[in-house]
């Protein structure tokens, strides 16, 4: 094995050993720029040239993090992942690899992480740092469950995917409770583990892995686990470790066709008679058809299904395409009784109160004054100064005097205001210019941002292209969040198919169109867009 350079094999003051990377590449020139990032922020270093050369190195060091080119020379790294995983000595470090594709596919586990093979190094060290701190707080959970006692943490900081995990590793028997709120209450689930197994799980009405799938789409919460010996009878027989690989799967799926399958609200009904179906279906298709009998939303039969939830509604989009159903509009809420206009605000108390458990699932001090950042990108300064004049006439709004002028949005970073909630909280709106020269910023700019606003102009297609860099950049942020914003003059008009054919950056659930001619209703319309904003 060549000899490693001492600048790689130091261990940089400020880090304790434990925290020590293992970056494995082929292309010793990229790996060097990744090992000299982590050396600057901190981190003691070494460095792999190849596969057997990594595996040699971890056993004998026990990287926290290993940060492998996936096309490995000599063992690839997926390969010497699982061996790691599988000795004792090495089965917690964690795996952030570097290649292309969007997905690990069923050889990757819970907690691995991919990145594009070009990302830039001051980014990997991101995510390294995100690594170990979620590593951090696990291994406190754990050291709380070994005592026998009880832990508790919040969703946005300890994601359920890898606390299960973790619980599974270290083979914890208890209760764990899943809490979150949801738009008509509180959401409880229950989940029963038995030497790191999950042998139960409930959600509401359902059940079993169904229940475990759904809570693991989860992204905010707060959970409780109990250790302790636990003599129910398990009713989720499958390996831990294959579920919870199949829920994330089918969540970034889900995530992948968010725009193409129904909304839960929708009503649903068959336009076919049962006498013109086919003979032969598979059984998941089978029990839908037969719930559609019974029920009218596609909610309810969601419910009911005993499959996982994504499996049910990919199945209702298939249906839909074939002309076997037809989805309808979701109904709109009736209007609420407009409040006097002394009272009228843009936030109603239940979202203060998520935005406030939000800041506090990000790390903000309870009692202090506190702000949510939401940054806001704009395709031309026009946009920016237009949007600025809508938040200038709404109620709890107050506008910097200098966003109100295009020349001042060009290629600053600037705060445009503030939106405020109640007198310690409120929202901050940062300007963040989309210009190439920024780029390195961009990532840390949206590093803890509530969201990005992104203001589109007509032609809607050029905009998006001007802000697409931007786009890209953030969206590898973890759990981003992005608002594209289409200001509408007078004379504007765009169709559902332009949108289509032109954003495909853009997926239906984040996409506001927001007029902005004169005789609207600008509060009703900026209070809409901060109620998709809200968490």
């Amino acid at each position: 094995m060549a000899k490693q350079s001492t600048k790689t094999d130091a261990v940089t003051a400020g880090r304790p050993e434990s925290s020590l990377i293992l970056v494995a590449d082929g292309n010793t020139g990229r790996a060097q720029r990744v090992v000299d990032a982590c050396t600057t922020a901190g981190f003691p270093c070494r460095l792999a040239p190849h596969g057997a050369s990594a595996l040699e190195i971890a056993l004998a060091v026990q990287p926290a993090v290993l940060v492998a080119q996936l096309d490995l020379p000599l063992v690839d790294a997926l390969k010497l992942a699982e061996i790691l995983r599988a000795n004792p000595r090495t089965k917690s470090t964690r795996f952030l690899f570097l290649g292309g594709g969007d997905s690990l596919g069923a050889r990757g586990a819970v907690g691995d992480r991919l990145l594009p093979v070009n990302t830039r190094p001051n980014e990997i060290v991101a995510n390294i740092e995100d690594i170990l701190e979620r590593k951090s707080r696990i291994d406190h959970i754990d050291a709380s469950s070994a005592r026998g006692g009880a832990a508790e943490g919040t969703l946005h900081e300890t994601p359920l995917a890898d606390l299960l995990q973790s619980l599974l590793l270290h083979r914890r028997s208890g209760r764990l409770v899943v809490m979150r709120e949801g738009e008509s209450g509180d959401e409880i689930g229950h989940l029963l583990i038995r030497d790191g197994d999950i042998i139960q799980a409930d959600v509401g009405q359902v059940d079993g892995e169904k229940a475990l799938f759904r809570l693991l789409a989860w992204s905010h919460g707060h959970f409780e686990f109990e250790a302790g010996s636990r003599n129910e009878p398990p009713v989720i027989l499958a390996p831990t470790r294959r579920l919870l690989v199949e829920g994330l799967r089918q969540l970034e799926e889900s995530d992948r066709m968010a725009t193409r399958l129904p909304q839960l609200d929708s009503p649903v009904r068959l336009t076919v008679k049962n006498s013109e179906l086919p003979n032969i279906v598979h059984p998941l298709t089978q029990e839908v058809l037969l719930l559609l009998e019974l029920y009218t939303t596609v909610r309810e039969v969601v419910d009911h299904c005993a499959y996982p939830d994504y499996q049910v509604l990919r199945t209702l989009h298939t249906l839909a395409e074939r002309g076997i159903v037809t989805l309808g509009r979701v109904p709109l809420p009736p209007a609420p009784v407009p409040a006097p206009a002394a009272e009228a605000g843009l936030f109603t108390e239940a979202q203060a109160r998520r935005l406030r458990d939000w800041l506090r699932d990000a790390g903000s001090r309870p009692g202090s004054p506190q702000d949510a950042r939401l940054l806001v990108v704009s395709s031309t300064p026009g946009a920016a100064s237009d949007f600025a004049r809508l938040l200038q006439s709404v109620s709890g709004a107050e506008v910097a005097a200098g966003a109100l002028e295009p020349e001042t949005q060009t290629g600053q970073l600037v705060s445009m205001g503030r939106v405020a909630l109640e007198d310690d909280l409120g929202i901050e709106l940062v300007h963040l210019p989309a210009d190439a020269g920024w780029e390195a910023f961009w990532p840390v700019a949206g590093y803890g941002a509530l969201g990005t606003l992104f203001l589109l102009e007509s032609p809607v297609g050029e905009a998006a292209a001007r802000v697409e860099p931007v786009a890209s950049s953030l969206a590898r942020q973890p759990r981003a969040r992005t608002f594209h914003v289409v200001l509408l003059g007078k004379d504007d008009r765009i169709s559902p198919d332009e949108l289509r054919e032109n954003l495909a950056l853009i997926d239906e659930a984040s996409l506001f169109l927001l007029p902005i001619q004169q005789d609207k209703d600008r509060s009703a319309l900026v209070r809409s867009l901060f109620a998709r904003v809200m968490p």
